[in-house]
C-alpha cells in the first residue's frame, strides 16, 4: 500500500502576492460566474444576503485556516492539520471530503467554462458543452505538471484577464440595474425554483459559501510559500476582503438588471448567467468582454484546483491513506506527477454529468463538512502558536455545520455515504499496510 515512499519537500516559491493570486484564481471563477446564477434560483433576490452569508462563515473559516496553515505550513491543509491537532480520523475525513468536494467544484468550473466559450462564439448546442469541458480538463492539468513556477505565472495572466472583464461589468450594468432594480428587487424572498423562505436562503448561504472557498488553495500550498507564518495569512485575509466586495457588487447588478429568473435559467441552461445579464446592458460588445473574462476565469479556477487537489492527494500518499504513488514527487522536485494526473482523470469523469447545479451543491455540503475539520482543529492551535482568539474558531465550527444540512436532503445523504466508505477504505488501508510491514 505504501511502497517506497518519497520524503523530499516542494521548493518555497511563493511570495504574498502570488499567493493572494493563487487564492484570487481560485475563487474569482465560478463562484462568480456560475453560483451567482444557481443561487439565485434558490432564494430569489435574496441572493444578495445569500452572498453575505457566505462571506460570513467564509470569514471565520478564512482566518483559522490562516493561523492553521501558519502554524503547520505543509501540503495538505486540513488533512494535515487534522492530523497534527485532532486524530487520523478526522485527517482523513477531511482529505477525503477535500478531494471529493474540490473535484465536483472543479468539473463545475470546466463546465463553466465549456457554456461561456460556446456562448461567446454563438453556439448554442448544450452537447458540446461536455466535451469541451473534458478537453480544458486535459490542457490545464498538463500545464500543472510541468510545475508551480509556471502555474503561477500562468495563473496571474488569467486573474489579470478576469478582474479587468469584471471591473467592466460592474460599471457597464450599474445604469440598467439602477433603472430596473426596483422591479427585479420587488418580491425580494421570493425564487424561481422554490417558495424561498430562510430554509432556501441559508442553502444559497451554503452554495455561495463554496465560491469563497479557493482562499484554502493558499493553505494547501504551504510548503511551497516564503515565509508562511507572514504570507499565509496576509495572503488569505487580502484575498477574502477583495472577493467579498466583488461578489456584492456583481451579485447587485446581475440581479438588478435583468431579474433572478433569467440568471438562474441562464446557469441551467448554458452555464452562463452573467452573459445573460451583460446583453441587458445595451453596451456594445458587453456581453462579448464578460464572455472573455469568464473563459479565463473559469480555466484560473480549473488550474488552482488541479493544483489543490494533486497537493492534499500527494499528502495522502505520502501517509499511506492512499497509494504511494501518489507521495512522489518528479526527479526536480517540482510536482507529484501522479496525484496530477489522478486528479485529472476524476474531474474529467465528474464534468460528464454535465449539470452544474448538481456538481455544485454536492460541492457543497462535503466542502462544508471539510471546513467544519478545519476549524475545530484549529481550537487546539497552542496558545503560542495562536493568531486569532479560540472563539472564531467556535463560531466557524457552529456555522459550517449548520449551513451543510440546509442544501436538498440527497446530497447531503449522499455527501454522509461517501464519508462512511472513505472511513471503510482507511481502516482496509491501514490494516494492509499493518500486515506489510509486520510480514
Amino acid at each position: 500500500m505504501t511502497g517506497s515512499r518519497d520524503h523530499r519537500t516542494l521548493k518555497r516559491e511563493l511570495g504574498v502576492f502570488g499567493a493572494v493570486m493563487m487564492g484570487m484564481g481560485s475563487i474569482v471563477g465560478t463562484g462568480v460566474f456560475v453560483s451567482i446564477g444557481i443561487a439565485a434560483g434558490v432564494a430569489g433576490p435574496a441572493v444578495i444576503l445569500a452572498v453575505a452569508i457566505g462571506a460570513f462563515v467564509a470569514t471565520f473559516n478564512g482566518l483559522n485556516s490562516a493561523q492553521l496553515a501558519a502554524n503547520h505550513p505543509v501540503s495538505g491543509g486540513t488533512y494535515e492539520y487534522g492530523y497534527k491537532f485532532l486524530n487520523p480520523t478526522f485527517g482523513f475525513t477531511a482529505g477525503w471530503m477535500f478531494l471529493i468536494a474540490k473535484s465536483a467544484s472543479a468539473a463545475t468550473a470546466a463546465l463553466g467554462f465549456a457554456g461561456y466559450l460556446l456562448g461567446a462564439f454563438g453556439v448554442t448546442r448544450p452537447g458540446l458543452i461536455v466535451p469541451v469541458a473534458v478537453a480544458a480538463v486535459i490542457v490545464l492539468t498538463l500545464i500543472v505538471l510541468s510545475g508551480i513556477r509556471r502555474s503561477n505565472l500562468t495563473n496571474i495572466v488569467i486573474v489579470s484577464i478576469t478582474l479587468a472583464s469584471l471591473a467592466f461589468f460592474v460599471p457597464a450594468g450599474a445604469p440598467t440595474a439602477l433603472s430596473d432594480g426596483a422591479g427585479n428587487f420587488a418580491e425580494f424572498f421570493s425564487a424561481p425554483e422554490g417558495d424561498g423562505g430562510l430554509g432556501a436562503l441559508l442553502f444559497a448561504g451554503a452554495l455561495m459559501f463554496v465560491a469563497y472557498t479557493g482562499y484554502g488553495r493558499i493553505a494547501t500550498l504551504g510548503e511551497e510559500v516564503k515565509e508562511p507564518r507572514r504570507t499565509i495569512p496576509r495572503a488569505i485575509v487580502a484575498t477574502l476582503v477583495i472577493t467579498m466586495t466583488l461578489y456584492m457588487a456583481v451579485a447587485a447588478v446581475g440581479v438588478g438588471a435583468v431579474g433572478a429568473g433569467p440568471l438562474s435559467e441562464a446557469a441551467g441552461r448554458q452555464a452562463a448567467p452573467l452573459v445573460a445579464a451583460a446583453r441587458a446592458f445595451n453596451v456594445p460588445g458587453a456581453s462579448q468582454i464578460l464572455s472573455f473574462g469568464a473563459v479565463t476565469a473559469m480555466l484560473g479556477v480549473l488550474l488552482n484546483l488541479i493544483l489543490g487537489l494533486s497537493r492534499v492527494l500527494l499528502a495522502m500518499g505520502r501517509r499511506g491513506d492512499m497509494p504511494g504513488v501518489f507521495g512522489r514527487l518528479n526527479a526536480s522536485g517540482t510536482t507529484p506527477t501522479a496525484a496530477v494526473i489522478m486528479m485529472g482523470v476524476v474531474i474529467g469523469g465528474l464534468a460528464l454529468i454535465g449539470d452544474v447545479r448538481t456538481t455544485w451543491s454536492f460541492s457543497a455540503f462535503t466542502v462544508l463538512v471539510y471546513y467544519a475539520i478545519t476549524d475545530f482543529a484549529a481550537l487546539f492551535i497552542p496558545d503560542k502558536g495562536r493568531l486569532f482568539p479560540r472563539w472564531v474558531a467556535v463560531v466557524g465550527v457552529i456555522s459550517c455545520l449548520s449551513l451543510a444540512f440546509f442544501v436538498e436532503p440527497r446530497v447531503w445523504l449522499t455527501g454522509l455515504g461517501l464519508i462512511g466508505a472513505g472511513l471503510v477504505w482507511q481502516a482496509a488501508a491501514r490494516r494492509l499496510s499493518s500486515v506489510n510491514s509486520s510480514g
